[in-house]
């Protein structure tokens, strides 16, 4: 959540930041009074407490007489402080519902409005051309006998599919470029748990708005995870942490998403689907670097799109389209020549202390004081990236060229050739 003080001092600023975002400034004025409420039952509270503890003491040095009227005044405090701390608690309850409904305040030079008011940063690489009608991705992908959609239906149902042969080659080849790219700039790899308890998916923002789109396994009272960011993110959860230096991880796993809110988007292919594999960098920093990593992150990602051929370009992510958690988000879209556009196939997100404070992972500052770090995340390899690559090194044959940095993974192979 927001920084409670930041929300008193500058409720303006952070109304300015829920407007760009989208949302109802409104929410900021009951969070400052739900506020206000909490400090003032508080206070009567203690201050009921305090009087209570006065005349408790009193009551040992009172006479015989004075006593029964003592007990009987101790009594009556002794209810109305579990009455007042019964409010206090409620009135704490009520700001945390109140507060969690504010989003991170977006950084100064974000973009505000929706999904399509986003800036371009810049085009990188060479866009493909064809002199042969280009196929997409499923039928490139057919030809190679590396992706079954068909199969990947009958036994799970639709967006489901079964990577084969060269396809979960591929995958793999992919995943590895991104795991050493990631180790050899300081990352730990970890292979994280895919299920994680409520408090850990909610402190890390997405029950939010978009909790439809998780998997909950009601017996269990788990999530699973659409993201190990999830799971790198509570791996140092009610902890003090030392981020002298930043604290860098690289998570492997699978990742399921439901997809309830694209119905109808990009349901040929592997593009979206409920099942696919990931590499996730994810880093613990100071707050005061958290611009400068954030900027590495990418720099790390482009690097990745350089080696493996692709066109791309990058945007700065409007606040409207940011996650609840994000205060800003570079996205990287690689083009797409069967669609004439450019998708996303990677992102990486400033979370500043937003999703430290929920999960109280903090470090020491120099006055020895505990206060939240920044966490930042950005997508290194995934599944997604088999889609760019097909349909961007195809040749008029149905034959993919392999970009030179993946053929160490796939045995010296330097073109995928279709099956007989």
């Amino acid at each position: 959540m927001i920084d409670v003080q930041l929300l008193r001092d500058q409720p303006d600023l952070v109304k300015r930041s829920q407007e760009a975002r989208g949302n109802d400034p409104a929410t900021v004025d009951a969070a400052v009074a739900a506020d206000l409420a909490r400090r003032e039952a508080l206070q009567h509270f203690e201050s009921l407490r305090a009087e209570q503890k006065t005349k408790s003491k009193d009551i040992g040095k009172a006479s015989k007489e004075e006593r029964p009227a003592l007990l009987a005044a101790v009594q009556e405090l002794s209810n109305q402080v579990k009455e007042a701390q019964a409010a206090a608690n409620d009135a704490d309850e009520a700001f945390y519902e109140a507060v969690r409904v504010i989003e991170n305040i977006v950084i100064d030079g974000v973009p505000a409005g929706g999904e399509d008011d986003f800036s371009v940063l810049r085009h990188e690489g060479v866009k493909p051309e064809f002199e042969f009608a280009p196929r997409d991705h499923l039928e490139i992908g057919e030809l190679l006998g590396a992706i079954d959609m068909t199969r990947g239906a009958k036994v799970s149902g639709a967006r489901f599919s079964f990577l084969r042969g060269i396809g979960a080659q591929l995958e793999l080849a992919i995943m590895q470029l991104g795991l050493n790219k990631a180790i050899s700039n300081g990352f730990v790899m970890l292979t994280p748990p895919t299920l994680v308890k409520p408090e850990v998916m909610r402190g890390t923002g997405f029950l939010g708005e978009h909790a439809d789109e998780v998997y909950h396994l009601p017996a269990d009272d788990l999530f699973l995870t659409g993201t190990s960011e999830v799971a790198l993110a509570g791996y140092h959860a009610d902890e003090i942490i030392d981020v002298d230096s930043p604290l860098r991880y690289v998570g492997w796993s699978t990742c399921y998403r439901r997809e309830a809110g694209s119905a109808g988007k990009d349901t040929r292919g592997i593009i979206r689907t409920h099942q696919f594999n990931k590499v996730e960098m994810f880093v613990y920093a100071n707050p005061a670097e958290a611009d400068a990593e954030h900027e590495r992150l990418l720099a790390w990602q482009e690097e990745m799109m350089a080696a493996l051929g692709l066109h791309y370009r990058v945007i700065d992510t409007a606040a409207g389209d940011l996650g609840s958690s994000a205060a800003r988000k570079f996205d990287i879209e690689a083009w797409i020549p069967t669609q004439d556009a450019y998708r996303e196939l990677t992102s990486t997100s400033n979370c500043t202390t937003y999703q430290a404070r929920r999960l109280s992972v903090r470090a020491r500052g120099e006055d020895g004081k505990a206060a939240p770090v920044a966490t930042l995340n950005g997508t290194i390899a995934t599944t997604r990236w088999i889609v760019a690559v097909l349909e961007t090194h195809q040749q008029a044959d149905g034959s993919v060229l392999v970009p030179e940095a993946l053929r160490p993974y796939l045995g010296g192979q330097e073109v995928l050739q279709p099956k007989e």
